[in-house]
């Protein structure tokens, strides 16, 4: 009966396409779409696509060689099954009419309608809303997708998917609606996450460490990189897309766009070589993954804060993000907690950093959309514990909420292999297919 599940659920899918065909036509409104913008963001959409691939190859390099294709699947498979989840109801649970400014309403964009003609998000009303709503489409991808650095190489493929599924529903959606959502809970407490750093990266990161402690140990103590080359190739691939992640974040191509670019740019940079200088500093050699990760660690913390600060104060966020996550890492590793690839430490923990950098650094003369005031290094206090209570809230929930959807699904289907499978590898074992 199993078997039947899957296919049936794709059948019910194919029913709902003939029953709403979504062709109603907005005339309600004038247009003021403009060229540029609209160039700029089916860019940026494009850019924060690749990101996903990127990822793979970042955390398919890090991997045992008998476990590459899975992990680096674990990625892709996001992209198909996030994007016909988010054409049905998705968009409508992170961006529908606000119910408690806590989740959107589902019906609002039900199978994507009201996408044609003038329609346009209020935040972003030169642009097409279905526009809009495939740009966000990206940032729903990557975020569960994230996530898999942290249960890699013993995690069975069916139960992942009905997972990621959970996640999305309930973690991803309610999160982007109360932060990006006029209406939303922590919207119009005015916190500030410019491109995800509560949405995604907080998100995931906790996702990651309930993960982690939920399916336990690797029965295999030993973790031998296969590819270094690919994590190079991922990191680059990360860096390319970031751009479209955070600079796409200002919603067209203007003067915000070019800001978010040059912090998102020079913050990256500052994590990399932070992240080596303090290893040598350690008595470690300079290594390429320690360097990959360093910069990976340095966009992930300006993410909340490219659109509202100076690219001073995001070196800054780059150096100190770098520090923070290189401890976490080293913490971790002396601890029982098997996050394969430090999604926590990296992305969890870096998201924090920067969320509360933002609330430190922010300052109203990069974005005046910042009305909630300048950050503490200009003697301002309020925005800072905004982001305080922004971080404290959204890691309780993504971590509470992120251990009970894994309870569900070890319900519904076992999300550990056993021994024997994890041992072959889950490239065979669950693919039936090897590098």
């Amino acid at each position: 009966m199993k078997r039947y599940v899957p296919f049936f659920v794709i059948l019910v899918i194919l029913a709902l396409t003939f029953a709403f065909p979504s062709v109603e036509y907005d005339k309600s409104v004038k247009s003021n779409f403009n060229t540029g913008d609209i160039a700029w963001m089916l860019m940026s959409t494009a850019l924060v696509l690749i990101m996903t691939p990127g990822l793979a190859f970042f955390y398919g390099g890090m991997v045992n060689k008998k476990n590459v294709i899975s992990t680096m699947l674990q990625s892709i498979v996001c992209m198909v099954i996030i994007t016909v989840l988010w054409g049905i109801f998705g968009f409508s649970l992170a961006f529908g009419d606000s119910i408690g400014g806590i989740i959107g309403n589902p019906s609002t964009f039900f199978m994507m309608k009201g996408m044609l003609g003038n329609a346009s998000w209020p935040a972003a009303p030169t642009i097409p809303l279905l526009l809009f709503a495939m740009y966000q489409l990206k940032f729903a991808i990557i975020t569960p997708a994230l996530i898999t650095g942290a249960f890699a190489e013993r995690i069975r493929f069916n139960s992942y998917i009905i997972f990621l599924v959970l996640f999305s529903i309930f973690i991803f959606s309610p999160l982007a609606h109360a932060t990006w959502h006029p209406d939303g809970a922590l919207a119009k407490l005015g916190v500030l996450d410019f491109a995800g750093g509560t949405v995604v990266h907080m998100s995931a990161g906790w996702a990651a460490l309930a993960s982690a402690l939920f399916l336990k140990r690797r029965n295999e103590a030993n973790h031998s990189p296969a590819r270094i080359t690919y994590v190079m190739i991922g990191t680059g691939l990360l860096w390319f897309g970031w751009f479209g992640f955070n600079a796409g974040s200002a919603f067209g191509a203007n003067h915000l766009a070019v800001t978010a670019l040059a912090t998102s740019t020079t913050a990256s940079a500052a994590g990399g070589i932070t992240w080596i200088f303090f290893d040598m500093l350690r008595g470690r050699k300079p290594s390429a993954m320690g360097t990959c990760i360093g910069a990976v660690v340095g966009l992930v913390a300006i993410t909340p804060a490219a659109g509202f600060v100076t690219v001073p104060h995001s070196l800054a966020i780059g150096i100190i993000s770098a520090v923070v996550s290189n401890l976490v890492v080293e913490w971790r590793t002396r601890t029982t907690i098997d996050d394969t690839l430090d999604v926590f430490p990296c992305h969890g923990v870096g998201g924090m950093v920067g969320m509360l950098l933002t609330g430190v650094f922010a300052n109203q003369a990069v974005n005046p959309a910042n009305v909630t005031g300048d950050g503490l290094f200009f003697g301002h206090t309020h925005l800072f514990f905004i982001q305080l209570l922004a971080l404290v809230a959204t890691s309780l929930f993504s971590f509470f909420g992120s251990m009970l959807l894994l309870k569900i699904t070890d319900m519904i289907s076992p999300l550990r292999v056993s021994k024997e499978e994890e041992e072959l590898g889950l490239d065979i074992s669950q693919h039936g297919e090897r590098l």
